[in-house]
């Protein structure tokens, strides 16, 4: 399961609904970390979490969509992990730098 790597100090983790299942809800909370996963539409028994920190989850995922928006990042041109961190820096120093 892709959520068994997360670090020891995890407090939150926010999902969308296709982590909304029970065994991934039982996990996280053996590990006392508290899920904010909004419920399936289908689902009978739906748990609450909370609207404003998935709200967050929004920013994070226009920020990699911007990040997508340069060539280089998207297709991965350098074969080196610290030169392909350097375009990240770059091109996210470009993106702060011109924010609408």
């Amino acid at each position: 399961m892709l959520l068994a790597d997360l670090p020891d100090g995890t407090e939150e983790v926010i999902g969308d609904r296709g982590y909304d299942s029970n065994l991934i809800r039982r996990a996280l909370v053996e590990r006392n970390i508290t899920a904010c996963i909004p419920p399936k539409k289908n689902r009978k028994s739906k748990p609450s979490y909370n609207w404003h920190l998935y709200q967050q989850r929004h920013l994070i995922e226009n920020m990699f969509a911007r990040l997508k928006d340069w060539r280089r990042v998207a297709t991965r041109y350098d074969r080196c992990a610290h030169t392909f961190m350097s375009a990240i820096k770059i091109a996210a120093s470009f993106i702060f730098y011109l924010k609408e």
